[in-house]
């Protein structure tokens, strides 16, 4: 019962943070300028904002076990990398974000 808590409740979190990539479509001020900041063209935002919210989805989703694989390896390196660029943009303990999300990312594949 604790492990299906542990699963459900990790991957709910890590969906919902995916989805909240659906702002990258709009392009606002905020977002573009974030972007910018950490070197990243503008239509990597809009892969991402489409990309991002998908993957929510597919984790969501009972069944599909090759299309999980896909989206936890998918969303895992974005992480990663987003941990990368921000710790290269200097942006200080902001940078530990996107590995705080890869840890519930990993509590989820590891409970499934």
């Amino acid at each position: 019962m604790g492990r299906k808590i542990a699963y459900w409740a990790s991957t709910i979190i890590a969906a919902l943070m995916l989805a909240f990539a659906l702002m990258y479509l709009t392009g606002s001020p905020q977002v573009v300028d974030g972007f910018k900041h950490l070197g990243y063209p503008q239509h990597l935002r809009l892969i991402l904002g489409i990309a991002k919210p998908a993957a929510a989805l597919v984790l969501l989703l009972p069944g599909l076990p090759l299309l999980k694989e896909w989206a936890y390896g998918g969303v895992a390196f974005a992480w990663l990398m987003a941990f990368i660029a921000h710790w290269q943009a200097g942006d200080g303990m902001q940078s530990f974000m996107p590995l705080g999300l890869l840890v519930l990312l990993a509590v989820s594949y590891l409970t499934r």
